[in-house]
């Protein structure tokens, strides 16, 4: 099962990426939440480069992708979840968690240090918010977030078919809780208890930074609850705030070249966690 889930991993996650891209594009165009200042065709090319580049620069550097890992690490019966014989379900359903949870820490984490938010705020300096913001960050934070998620994968154990369902959700999720859509009140209340919701994402790229550092979250919400990160709505409504990093408004911000050398151009953004009391 390993080896035939190996072989069709590439289809899957293409598959899962194409159909979930398409819903949400359409969806924005029908029922879009705020009227956007700059449209796609200045917005897209860039961040959509982004993603091309970014797979190529994790297929060049990482001899596996994280299924072939979690496979390799199975065979050797390397891991928590191995070693401790862990009822297959249970590590699929655990694994999933964990691994969401890492993902939330991290975020946290390229907020709280100065060095990591100059790579992160790339991805907070889109000037509108739709699904392709999802997808836009940095190529060496997605090393780093690559670093992480293998070495996770391989202290734990965890199951390849987990890794992939954590894969395909993550992607998924980041490009429908990033969309322009307007979704119910009473929808939105009740699903934000499940998954994170476009209306509670936005507000963590609105310019205050109260709202910039919280909801953390990508895939599951609970974390921002737990932890008291968690914020029901910015301060100015939807459609009223502001999207992006206060210092970087400049449009020619969003070619991909100018992208790319952000992190080596501006000075530190206030929007670090450790200096919050000093832009507040």
């Amino acid at each position: 099962m390993s080896d035939v889930l190996l072989a069709y991993e590439p289809f899957i996650r293409l598959t899962a990426f194409a159909s979930v891209f398409t819903v949400m594009a359409l969806w924005e165009v029908v029922a879009p939440r705020r009227k956007q200042a700059i449209g796609r065709a200045t917005r897209w090319p860039s961040n959509l480069g982004v993603v091309i580049l970014d797979t190529v620069v994790v297929r060049i550097l990482f001899p596996t992708t994280a299924v072939g890992l979690a496979m390799l690490v199975e065979s050797q019966g390397f891991g928590l979840f191995n070693a401790r014989l862990v009822p297959f379900v249970l590590a699929v359903v655990a694994s999933v968690i964990i691994l969401d949870f890492v993902i939330y820490l991290q975020h946290v984490l390229f907020h709280a240090v100065p060095a990591l938010w100059r790579l992160h705020r790339m991805h907070h300096a889109d000037l509108e918010f739709d699904l392709t913001t999802g997808a836009r960050f940095h190529p060496i934070e997605i090393i780093l977030s690559m670093v992480i998620k293998l070495t996770v994968i391989a202290a734990l154990g965890a199951p390849a078919v987990a890794v992939l369902i954590f894969e395909v959700l993550l992607n998924a999720t980041a490009m429908f809780n990033h969309s322009n859509v307007r979704l119910p009140t009473g929808v939105d209340r009740v699903l934000r208890w499940f998954v994170v919701t476009p209306d509670m994402h936005r507000v963590h790229h609105s310019v205050v930074v109260r709202e910039t550092n919280s909801n953390f979250g990508f895939n599951l919400p609970w974390w921002d609850r737990l932890f008291g990160t968690y914020r029901a709505q910015p301060a100015a409504g939807h459609e009223r705030m502001t999207i992006g990093v206060e210092e970087i408004r400049d449009s020619a911000e969003q070619r991909l070249d100018r992208m790319l050398t952000q992190p080596f151009r501006e000075g530190d953004s206030a929007y670090a966690l450790g200096r919050r009391e000093v832009t507040e």
